[in-house]
């Protein structure tokens, strides 16, 4: 666990979502608009979670629906690009998560300077976007032949809109990516993004690997924080922060602070 508080400067950290607009590529792209109206869409939110006091940010493409598991070259270039034009205002640790695609995941953050990332590295998953089949062994070795080896992996094990293949039970899933893989942590999420991850589930995680750190990854709001962390290490949050709670809607710095001032009351910060 220590390598939280070190690395997020609090125990319980609260990990912010920033939501790229869809990409060049992307079915939903404003050619019109261009990559600038990413940019400057993407750094408006990064500023007001960040004056909202989250404890961290992840760059992620959310809207590049509907997602590839192995995505364009064009997606990784222009993920880099828009990070990098807001680098010079990030102010705390960030990280990336390029959906679905675990080696373009850490190719981005050994490209920014990202410090974590997060995405599905373990299990065969039957999803909306097709076959999952992960090779954990692979993706490793990729992180340390790029330069990555310092970059902390947040393996997501309740991934959204998939389902594990073999009959195994979360818990045991829990314990032996654990004891092949090593991660940094474990993420348990809900059906979609801004699905409620069932506290149960999440019990049933962090009792079964009490030494790592376990993310409710999906569908924190202000009504189920404490509870939530009562169980959790910490969250990655990011449709509660959006004006009305809707996803695509921009961050509502009020919202944030709302959100925070929770957090810091359940830390006892």
């Amino acid at each position: 666990m220590t390598w939280l508080k070190s690395h997020f400067h609090t125990h319980k950290p609260i990990i912010a979502m920033c939501h790229l607009r869809a990409l060049p590529g992307d079915p939903a792209y404003d050619s019109a608009a261009g990559l600038d109206a990413i940019i400057s869409a993407a750094r408006a939110d990064l500023l007001a979670l960040q004056a909202g006091g989250v404890d961290a940010i992840m760059f992620s493409n959310e809207a590049s629906l509907p997602y590839l598991t192995q995505v364009a070259p064009i997606t990784i270039a222009c993920m880099a690009r828009v990070i990098v034009e807001l680098k010079p205002q990030i102010d705390r640790p960030f990280g990336v998560n390029v959906l679905w695609d675990p080696k373009a995941s850490i190719d981005v953050a050994v490209a920014t300077g990202a410090s974590f990332v997060r995405e599905i590295f373990t299990g065969v998953y039957a999803s909306d976007f097709g076959l999952w089949n992960l090779n954990c062994g692979e993706i490793v070795r990729h992180q340390h032949a790029v330069g990555g080896a310092h970059i902390k992996l947040l393996y997501n094990i309740v991934p959204e809109s998939a389902v594990y293949l073999a009959a195994r039970n979360v818990v045991d899933i829990a314990v032996s990516t654990v004891f092949v893989a090593q991660p940094a942590a474990l993420c348990v999420s809900g059906l979609t993004a801004g699905a409620e991850a069932s506290s149960e589930t999440l019990q049933l995680i962090k009792d079964a690997v009490p030494g790592t750190p376990v993310f409710a990854n999906t569908g924190v709001h202000c009504g189920n924080l404490a509870q939530t962390l009562a169980i959790a290490d910490g969250t990655v949050t990011g449709t509660a922060f959006k004006r009305d709670g809707h996803i695509w809607n921009e961050v509502d710095i009020e919202r944030v602070r709302d959100f925070m001032r929770i957090a810091r009351a359940c830390r006892g910060d």
